[in-house]
């Protein structure tokens, strides 16, 4: 019920006035029955945008301390979630991967649409990256299509790592739904999955007009962090050397001004004693013939 108020009457409304967001294809999802809206990952507004495109519920997967959380914050936070059409991971399948796959399948059992990211986490760039093979097993076990979709333009409304960007008209785009029945009782052939992943993938990225990279979302993550770190350390290194060489010149400076200035006194004592000396008379020297004194 909240979803719907959530939809229809308080946030949806709100978004739509707002940033007038544009869709394209929306025919291509099924009016009833499950299926899987597998999307690119820009944003964390992505969730909030791309159900409001289509009348039916969308159900996404999310962690599970987004509900275990205590007291009134953690309630709340539960309300919020839960009425905005996300599920915790099951997690009694073991892994976080076989929760997020065992969750969509109870989903779509029930004819749901579940929507999903095979990149598994933000792209942290813009680009499009490479696609994890859950969403093939859980097509396959749960023998329905897949609704390849592409959002546009809510990383510019709302970038990682900030909650608020610019403002943009966000957009989604809808593919014609995949069907990979061709491969059924094949879901534990890791080629087959692999082949059924990197097709999602190529239509997303038809769709979405992205750059697409051969690697997995969390691990350019991993490396741009990394790469981050070396460049701190090296600018903290160099900024160290520089405030080493700016002391060390310092220093020089002054042991230069003050050698100069040692140099100075040592030449004004030496014109002094030589004007000292020159004021001071010659002593007379006795002419010849005049006796010696005595």
């Amino acid at each position: 019920m909240f979803y719907w108020l959530l939809k229809w009457i308080f946030l949806g409304p709100l978004l739509k006035a707002i940033f007038r967001p544009w869709a394209e294809g929306t025919e291509n999802v099924p009016q009833e029955g499950a299926a899987i809206l597998a999307s690119n990952h820009l944003s964390y507004s992505d969730w909030l945008f791309m159900p409001l495109m289509i009348p039916r519920r969308v159900t996404f997967v999310a962690k599970a301390e987004y509900f275990t959380t205590p007291g009134l914050k953690g309630w709340l936070q539960k309300a919020f979630f839960s009425g905005a059409g996300q599920v915790p991971i099951d997690r009694s399948s073991g892994t976080a991967a076989a929760g997020a796959i065992a969750t969509g399948l109870r989903i779509l059992s029930k004819g749901e649409l579940f929507g999903i990211y095979p990149e598994g986490t933000r792209s942290p760039d813009g680009r499009l990256y490479r696609g994890k093979t859950g969403i093939a097993r859980m097509a396959l076990e749960a023998k329905v299509p897949v609704i390849p979709l592409a959002v546009i333009g809510t990383n510019v409304v709302a970038p990682p790592g900030k909650i608020y960007g610019r403002y943009a008209h966000p957009g989604v785009r809808f593919g014609r739904p995949l069907d990979f029945s061709r491969y059924e009782g094949m879901e534990d052939d890791r080629y087959v999955l692999r082949s059924i992943t990197d097709e999602i993938m190529y239509e997303i990225m038809l769709l979405s007009g992205q750059e697409y990279v051969d690697m997995y979302a969390a691990k350019a993550k991993e490396e741009a962090q990394r790469e981050a770190k070396e460049a701190r350390a090296e600018a903290k290194a160099e900024a160290r050397e520089a405030k080493e060489a700016e002391a060390r010149e310092a220093r020089e400076a002054k042991q230069a001004k003050e050698a100069n200035q040692a140099n100075q006194a040592n030449q004004a004592k030496a014109r002094a004693d030589v004007k000292q000396a020159a004021a001071q008379p010659e002593p007379l020297e006795p002419e010849a013939g005049d006796p010696p004194s005595r």
